[in-house]
Formats: structure tokens, C-alpha cells, sequence
């Protein structure tokens, strides 16, 4: 039903669904509970949201401090991104690592992000739709992230088109982690 695909940081999971597809069209599963809950995923999400991206458009590095911290499982619709993924908890073998790959909605593959980890993208293709799914509910005054360029990641593109928010977000260099690793089970 599903392929899931440990990756160097802890609990960060790809996750690619079977394909169903005949002369209508495709049908593609994102979730299935008993499947997510066996391979030590949380399912108990709150809150789902989509944003539509064009070209260069780069989002991130964001995520929502205690005690509103969150799991995200993250599925790339239409177009193309690079996807990243930034751990920031403090005893994980990944600390101040990162996760970078290509997603589009042709490989149908989703993400599942585990929280205390930063997650941002750049957009490749002329539009990309992502549909997100998190744990926990928005929290404006706990909404915040690290400097998209403060980590080592060469985005590889110019004439970025990123937010005067998260230009501002401070740098890597100096954060304090509020997350501690807790450890996590990896999908297999």
C-alpha cells in the first residue's frame, strides 16, 4: 500500500503511496492511519492547509516552538520543488543537518516530518501546489523558522522571490533549540 523510505535525520520519512491509475485518471492515497500508526507516525492531525507557489518562490525554513511544535506530512499536488528539512533537536545524531530532494506531484511521494525540525522549499516548476497535514493548530505568536540561506544549503537559484518574513528570521548561528531529541522510530 505504501513504500516508506527512512532518510538520514531521524523520523523524517518519504513516503510513496501504490498508484492507482487506468484510462480515468489516477488515485492516489495519502494517508492511511493503521499503516502510519504501525511505522510510529501520528495521525492525530489538526489542521490541513494547501499553498500554490510559482517559480523561485522559496518558503521556509519555518516551524512552531513549544509547546506548539508539530509533525507535518507534506504532499507535493502539482509541480515540482526542492524540499528541505533542517533538524534542530538538540541530541539528535542529525543535529544542524539537513534533508534536500526533488518532489513532484508525478513521483507522488509525501514527507512525513517529524517535529523540532525546520522545513522549507524552493518552487522549480511554473506553478506547485503542496498540501500539508500538522499536528497541531497554528499559533501566530510561536510561528517562526531560521534563516532560509544561515545552513549550508546552496539553493541554486537566483531572483529568489521569498517574504520580507522570512528574510528576517535569524540565522542558524546563535538559534537555541527548544527541542530536544526524544528519539524516533523509523519507518521501515
Amino acid at each position: 500500500m505504501f513504500e516508506f523510505q527512512p532518510t538520514k535525520i531521524p523520523g523524517l520519512t518519504i513516503i510513496k503511496p501504490r498508484l492507482a491509475e487506468d484510462e480515468r485518471g489516477r488515485f492516489v492515497k495519502i494517508l492511511h492511519k493503521s499503516v502510519f500508526v504501525a511505522h510510529g507516525m501520528s495521525t492525530d492531525f489538526s489542521e490541513s492547509y494547501y499553498s500554490i507557489s510559482r517559480k523561485h518562490v522559496l518558503r521556509g525554513m519555518h516551524f512552531q516552538n513549544p509547546p506548539y511544535e508539530c509533525d507535518k506530512l507534506v504532499h507535493v499536488v502539482n509541480g515540482s520543488v526542492i524540499d528541505i528539512v533542517l533538524d534542530l533537536r538538540i541530541g539528535s545524531p542529525s543535529y544542524a543537518d539537513f534533508n534536500a530532494m526533488e518532489i513532484d506531484g508525478e513521483s507522488r511521494q509525501s514527507l512525513y516530518i517529524p517535529a523540532g525540525c525546520a522545513h522549507g522549499f524552493m518552487c522549480l516548476s511554473d506553478h506547485a501546489t503542496l498540501l500539508y497535514y500538522v499536528t497541531k493548530e497554528h499559533a501566530p505568536h510561536h510561528d517562526t523558522g531560521i534563516r532560509w540561506d544561515s545552513f549550508g544549503f546552496d539553493w541554486g537559484a537566483r531572483n529568489l522571490i521569498i517574504s520580507a518574513r522570512d528574510e528576517a528570521l535569524p540565522p542558524l548561528v546563535g538559534f537555541q533549540s527548544p527541542f530536544p531529541f526524544q528519539g524516533s522510530t523509523s519507518a521501515s
